[in-house]
């Protein structure tokens, strides 16, 4: 398997920072790969991601192996209790909207049980990232999501934002926008910005990076 530089690099960066880092050729391998890391019958739950999707692994979660909190079709009291429930499972799956050669995980939210949970909640979180979402630096990260990734996710969801139109966040307008800056839609997806570096708990946090295109 040969993995080339800006991938090497960012994977000893994530190492320093106290995050697992795992590297496969393609997306079939991911679920093998995952399988060595979760055990039958531990709670799962995940994040909106279509990578995972890509990947096979959302079948893998409701294959009936595992313990697998399902939000999907939920609203209301029982989202809240399903969201609650997540935040105290074995394993979170999520993807990073971003990974910087510096090994930091960037991630941007509107309703925010993904990023909470990357912070602090499941015993582990297992993150699945296509080459795609690998950025030299944060202001690249920033750039990507205001470019890349929140915009399709705003179509996706059929949501009625600024970007969701015109393919770029509206703060791009500006000459140097600020992290923050965005549209006052009450559909947005950009609400709450995390930056994850060094990690206090090592290998908590496991980044499996796939050398395609996934995702947004």
């Amino acid at each position: 398997m040969t993995i080339n530089a800006d991938v090497e690099k960012t994977m000893k960066n994530l190492e320093k920072n106290n995050i697992k880092p795992y590297f496969v050729e393609k997306k079939e391998d991911v679920v093998p790969l995952i399988k060595t890391l979760i055990k039958e019958g531990e709670s799962v739950s995940n994040g909106g991601s279509e990578s995972l999707k890509q990947t096979g692994v959302i079948d893998l979660l409701k294959s009936g192996d595992y313990d697998f909190i399902d939000r999907t079709g939920l609203q209301g009291e029982e989202l809240r209790q399903a969201y609650i429930r997540a935040f105290g499972c074995d394993t979170f799956f999520c993807s990073s909207n971003a990974v910087t050669e510096n090994g930091e995980l960037y991630n941007v939210d509107g309703n925010s049980n993904r990023v909470a949970c990357i912070v602090y909640g499941p015993r582990q979180v297992v993150m699945v990232v296509g080459v795609n979402k690998l950025v030299k630096n944060i202001d690249e990260a920033i750039e990507r999501v205001k470019c890349k990734a929140a915009p399709p996710n705003t179509v996706r969801l059929n949501l009625d934002t600024p970007c969701s139109k015109t393919g770029k966040c509206v703060s791009l307008m500006k000459e140097k926008p600020f992290i923050c800056d965005g549209c006052a839609s009450e559909q947005r997806v950009c609400c709450n910005y995390v930056v994850s570096a060094h990690q206090r708990h090592k290998d908590r946090i496991k980044v499996i990076i796939v050398n395609e295109e996934l995702g947004y």
